[in-house]
């Protein structure tokens, strides 16, 4: 890293940028600015004054290191794939923030696509990204049938496959926050949704809260249980489940939903028949998503750290990546209750369901 004596002129109009004319211009070799521009491990050891002087040079000359020489030289592509059902689905983009932030900070960049829930596409996608040099895949509330041949992180994701790390929530924990807050108000006769067979978090979800229900001796009626069938992230998923309740004279004073899309539209379909939420029928999300908070009454849900559940996968999967850790196969995330006005105790008064 000799240092020339003379002061070098700067690139002529025209003359391409490069570490050897940056070295020219700065009388530094082009190694030293290599390792500033890459901070690399040993740029430490290089004044700070000095790794001012080459930012400040490749700032005023626009100079950008090659990605290409890079990915060559390391035989690193520094990119990810992430697969989504949605990409407008909130679940998906809260998490999708924490992956980016994550990635942004190590220099990595992801591609993203979206297969709505179609199975050619799921079988096709990770494909088509790894013939664009992906390292690794990030997999968002997405059944995976089978391993892939590069490291995989799923978020929400429970089927033991080889060669994959599944980030999830305890879903147990969370089906004893919601119900034991609903029993402690009082509630007794409860309803609830259960998730359609395309969403990863449907079976468990549902065997955890039924688990729950009955270490609380609570009696689920037929009639208080609905499936969702509908593929859609909008309230719509919920408002025509929670019609069948009502018209099949269900009697409930809660209503556990699916997810917070589902409860939005749930409340909907309840005060189109008359009823209050929660001085007739109290209503309790899953996710918390960031519309929770805001919608009218504000909604008590079971909240997921999406963000963060985004941000542990980015980390496991490019610490899987450069080898730096094993995993197990399970990564545990604890969910927290938050209590907004869409529930209250029951209301005596009202003894049955309005039809």
């Amino acid at each position: 890293m000799a240092k020339r004596t003379k002061p070098g002129s700067g690139p002529q109009p025209g003359q391409p940028i490069s570490l050897k004319t940056l070295g020219e211009y700065l009388n530094l070799s082009p190694a030293t600015i290599s390792l500033v521009l890459n901070n690399a491990p040993g740029v430490r050891s290089i004044p700070q004054e000095t790794r001012d002087r080459v930012i400040e040079a490749a700032a005023k000359f626009d100079y950008r290191p090659s990605f290409y020489a890079r990915s060559l030289r390391k035989r690193q592509s520094f990119s990810v794939g992430v697969l989504v059902p949605e990409l407008s689905d909130s679940y998906a983009t809260q998490v999708l923030a924490g992956v980016e932030e994550f990635l942004i900070e190590e220099g990595y960049f992801y591609l993203t696509a979206s297969h709505r829930r179609k199975p050619d596409l799921i079988e096709e996608y990770p494909r088509l990204l790894m013939e664009r040099s992906v390292e690794g895949f990030i997999v968002i509330d997405t059944i995976l049938e089978k391993s892939m041949s590069l490291p995989v992180v799923v978020v929400a994701g429970h089927r033991k496959i080889e060669g994959v790390t599944n980030v999830v929530l305890d879903q147990k924990r969370a089906a004893e926050l919601a119900l034991r807050h609903l029993y402690q108000l009082g509630h007794r006769k409860i309803a609830f949704m259960r998730g359609g067979s395309h969403s990863s978090d449907a079976d468990d979800r549902w065997n955890c809260l039924m688990a729950v229900a009955r270490d609380l001796k609570l009696v689920i009626a037929a009639e208080n249980s609905v499936q969702l069938e509908l593929r859609v992230s909008t309230p719509e998923l919920g408002f025509a489940p929670t019609n069948d309740l009502i018209t099949r004279g269900g009697d409930f004073t809660a209503l556990v939903a699916f997810n917070d899309i589902s409860a939005i539209g749930a409340i909907r379909a309840l005060m189109n028949h008359g009823l209050r939420v929660p001085e007739d029928v109290s209503v309790v999300g899953f996710d918390d998503i960031q519309g929770a908070a805001f919608h009218n009454p504000s909604l008590t849900t079971i909240r997921q750290p999406l963000q963060q559940m985004g941000a542990v996968a980015a980390r496991i999967l490019l610490q899987r990546i450069r080898g730096q850790a094993t995993f197990p196969d399970v990564v545990p995330i604890h969910p927290e209750l938050v209590i907004r006005e869409s529930t209250c105790p029951p209301n005596p008064k009202r003894t049955r369901m309005k039809k």
